[in-house]
């Protein structure tokens, strides 16, 4: 008997995987950009509805200043 040790055969990666790793990167990467799209989105509404509440107050205490 010889102690050399059994060469097994498919020991790495097989095609369908890496192709299974190239498709769950590609959809977490579209995933993260609509995520990160809505999460821009929302922050830029609220922001846009601080600055015209903001104005809009500044305006009003200008003009109610201005009367007194």
């Amino acid at each position: 008997m010889s102690n050399k040790p059994e060469k097994t055969k498919g020991s790495g990666l097989r095609v369908l995987d890496g192709a299974a790793v190239v498709v769950v990167g590609v959809i977490g990467v579209v995933v993260a950009f609509a995520v990160l799209h809505f999460v821009v989105g929302f922050v830029w509404e609220i922001v846009k509805i601080a600055l015209i509440v903001g104005v809009v107050g500044g305006l009003l205490w200008v003009l109610g200043r201005r009367r007194r």
